[in-house]
């Protein structure tokens, strides 16, 4: 679930931290750049493990901060394909059934990758596998805050960098008196795609709800 990945930065100190410790000032500048941050290809990175290199630091002119060049290992959440994972149910949806992990919420499991048969109670806005005994069919519902253990089968990275400013647009100005057209999701940046998301299955024997299991 965890690896330790090799980086190298250049890093800058402000004056203000010469005081510090190198070692301590570096560190507090890498996890302040890189903790809670998707790297591309990489994964999410987590905290500084250690620093393996330092090289001479240098000021040049007009600035007054120091910059080192880094070699250093992070600790990054990257599971590997078909590694086993426990989270908590954080929502479900059409699209499937959203996990959280405590620390990263961008796991799906899409509704062909369910305990089968499986239905979404849009009532209740849960999906829910319609389990089969001897007595009849059992619906065992996947409720939100539940702990659930599921198979990763897949990761999705996007690079969500900025692309600059958007293309000029050609739309007709609005006549005087008539009111401006509301802007859309696009425009008002309302819509965000996640940098890192992990796809899941449960559809096999001992995944899903522990619940289901224990019992």
């Amino acid at each position: 679930m965890f690896v330790l990945v090799e980086m190298v930065d250049t890093v800058r100190i402000p004056p203000w931290n010469f005081q510090k410790k190198l070692n301590d000032a570096i560190t507090e500048e890498l996890n302040k750049k890189l903790a809670n941050k998707v790297v591309y290809n990489v994964g999410l990175c987590v905290c500084l493990y250690d620093i393996t290199k330092l090289d001479d630091s240098y000021i040049f002119p007009g600035d007054g901060a120091s910059h080192t060049k880094v070699n250093f290992r992070y600790v990054v959440f990257h599971p590997f394909l078909d590694e086993i994972l426990v989270g908590k149910i954080k929502y479900c949806s059409q699209e499937g059934v959203y996990v959280t992990m405590g620390f990263f919420d961008d796991i799906l499991i899409p509704p062909e990758s369910l305990q089968q048969p499986a239905k979404f109670d849009e009532t209740e806005q849960v999906w829910l596998w319609e389990y089969e005994t001897d007595e009849g069919a059992h619906d065992l519902y996947m409720d939100q805050g539940e702990e659930i253990r599921f198979r990763v089968t897949d990761e999705v990275f996007l690079d969500t960098s900025p692309s600059g400013p958007a293309p000029a647009t050609t739309d007709t100005p609005a006549q005087p008196g008539q009111p401006k057209p509301p802007p859309t999701a696009e425009d008002s940046g309302q819509k965000k795609e996640a940098p890192y998301t992990l796809i899941g299955t449960i559809c096999e024997p001992g995944l899903g709800l522990l619940s289901w299991w224990n019992n």
